[in-house]
């Protein structure tokens, strides 16, 4: 009499029939995958132990189960991304959860060097001067009604120039307007400033004493006449007359005692 030969969960004879070995013992086929198989993360059937099993984490799939969430794709040889708990291939992660270049509208891609500003972003290649269209990259730049400009060509562009040298004003230049027109201090002060009667250059600025010129700088003044502070002086003993008493002489301004000692 032969010796018995069943399946070890539901003791029907394995003769003639498929089993699979474990070290518990042999099991038929229906009664291994009850027992042993793994539940499909995606469609919730077994997975047969003739099915390839793929598995990320802590999740079993089917080989034909294991696809993308969105576009189907399978994902068994493709690398793809898991994004609260969907598994997505990189494509649809990208149109997903990247943004769109503005310049050139494809995908920045995840960890890709980028630009962002006002909401929008940028690959950095794509990132350019409105002017001269080089890359702004780390550069200062200025926004004007959606362009972007580096700050030499929003200067160039739009900054106002001079009316005598039509040099560029640019920002955080001094410059002052006459007459509706703009003038950089140099241009101005050659044009309006008064002139000192010594040096005869303008009287522009960081002096002391009656008067104010331009950008405020003082100087003094006497009848038709105009000086730096440190040009009043005597013509002869060149003692600075700025608080003293002076007596003119001619075109030439003289200290109390040179006048005094005469010619």
């Amino acid at each position: 009499m032969s010796e018995a030969f069943d399946c070890a969960k539901c003791k029907e004879s394995l003769y003639g029939r498929k089993y699979i070995q474990t070290d518990s013992g042999p099991y038929c086929v229906p009664c291994y995958d009850n027992t042993f198989a793994n539940t499909c993360a995606e469609c919730q059937q077994l997975i047969g132990h003739d099915s390839r099993e793929l598995f990320y984490e802590d999740r079993h799939f089917h080989e034909g189960c294991f696809r993308c969430c969105r576009c189907r794709r399978s994902l068994a040889d493709e690398p793809f991304t898991c994004q609260d708990s969907e598994l997505l291939c990189n494509e649809c992660y990208c149109t997903a959860f990247s943004s769109q270049c503005s310049a050139c509208g494809e995908t920045v891609m995840p960890g890709s060097r980028k630009l962002e500003y006002g909401g929008q972003t940028w690959h950095e290649h794509c990132f350019l001067c409105s002017g001269c269209e080089q890359p702004l990259g780390s550069r200062s730049f200025v926004p004007d009604k959606g362009a972007h400009y580096c700050v030499p060509c929003y200067e160039n562009k739009f900054a106002p120039r001079c009316a005598r040298c039509s040099k560029t004003l640019t920002q955080g230049q001094q410059f002052t307007s006459r007459d509706d027109d703009p003038y950089c201090v140099a241009c101005f002060g050659e044009l309006f400033a008064p002139k000192c009667s010594s040096c005869k250059r303008p009287i522009t600025g960081g002096s002391s004493g009656e008067g104010a010129g331009l950008g405020g700088g003082k100087y003094v003044s006497f009848e038709d006449r105009h000086w730096h502070h440190g040009c009043f002086s005597c013509a002869r003993c060149s003692t600075s007359l700025v608080g003293q008493g002076f007596v003119p002489d001619g075109d030439q301004v003289l200290c109390q005692g040179c006048s005094q000692a005469g010619p």
